[in-house]
């Protein structure tokens, strides 16, 4: 089975999400081609992934739609049965579109690995799983970050130039500004997670936080409450309404746990609650609780992670 990886980078390397990609049509038994847009340097990492050769094309298109032709003609130049986008800001724009250009059956999101026409993904918010048959004979999926992981076992690839017939484009990105400057990992890639919610009584008192975060190498979050009184940015809500997450370790401190919050953090590999109240409902979902006040837990956390090293 040939596949036709599309990979996004950021200053010329795959981004997480994308080697996730990689990583995820090799385990699926394929043989994976790479194609980049835009900047990349070298093979950008999707050799060691996975990826046999990496297709490039230099031009730095913004418009999804653009995109989708290139990848598009580039899954027919290879004869590709499968497409795999990660399941990111892009991969969603794109993917879907990709999919009616082909003609193909598509299931975003995927948790579960490709085997024959049938594939599993996560449904009502975490709670059940669904068993997706794909009757067409080419397939488009995109996968859930943080799912998968990224293997690391097979060498550089070949990078070649590709060009293919983009359109016009529809749309045109005149700025960006970054919605973190910390250059923290982007939630939906983050391994680890620190976030509180109004526990913390005030915006002023966030500092223990970040320096939780920044001991443990993690990306700040918060609860949706926390973001729309303007303690915090709205891009670090996590929840049902905001971001949901997988990472291998979420501290939520001072989070009573609604049910739309674990809805998007539910997925979590560990989860460690901290609350005065013995009775949120975030206990029942963690692994580890600690009943005690934030502010004196989460500094003697720190201290312990930093005198670990």
């Amino acid at each position: 089975m040939n596949c036709l990886t599309f990979v996004p980078t950021k200053n010329g390397q795959a981004t997480k999400a994308g080697l996730e990609a990689v990583s995820y049509a090799k385990q699926c038994g394929a043989t994976v081609t790479a194609l980049v847009v835009g900047e990349l340097n070298g093979d950008g990492g999707a050799g060691a992934a996975g990826a046999s050769k990496v297709l490039h094309m230099g031009d730095n298109l913004q418009d999804e739609g653009q995109i989708a032709r290139v990848v598009a003609a580039a899954a027919d130049a290879e004869g590709a049965t499968l497409v795999v986008a990660p399941h990111d800001h892009i991969g969603r724009a794109v993917a879907p579109r990709v999919a009616v250009r082909m003609g193909a059956g598509m299931v975003p999101g995927v948790t579960g690995l490709l085997q024959g026409s049938e594939v599993k993904k996560n449904v009502f918010s975490g709670k059940a799983m669904a068993h997706v048959n794909i009757e067409t004979e080419k397939k488009v999926v995109t996968t859930t970050p943080n799912a998968f992981g990224v293997a690391s076992d097979g060498a550089a690839a070949s990078v070649e130039a590709f060009a293919a017939d983009a359109g016009e484009a529809r749309l045109t990105v005149k700025g960006f500004e970054a919605s973190s400057e910390d250059g923290s990992v982007p939630l939906p890639e983050a391994v680890r997670v620190v976030s509180a919610g109004r526990g913390l009584k005030g915006p002023e008192h966030w500092g223990i936080v970040e320096e939780l975060a920044q001991a443990m190498q993690a990306t700040k979050a918060c609860s949706r409450p926390v973001s729309d009184m303007g303690w915090r940015p709205h891009h670090e809500h996590v929840g049902q309404t905001g971001i949901t997450i997988r990472p291998d370790l979420y501290i939520a401190a001072g989070i009573s746990g609604a049910i739309q919050h674990l809805a998007g953090v539910n997925q979590s590999k560990v989860i460690v609650a901290i609350n005065t109240d013995p009775e949120a409902p975030l206990f029942k979902a963690a692994d580890y609780g600690i009943v005690g006040d934030a502010f004196e837990v989460l500094p003697k956390l720190t201290a312990a992670i930093e005198t670990l090293g």
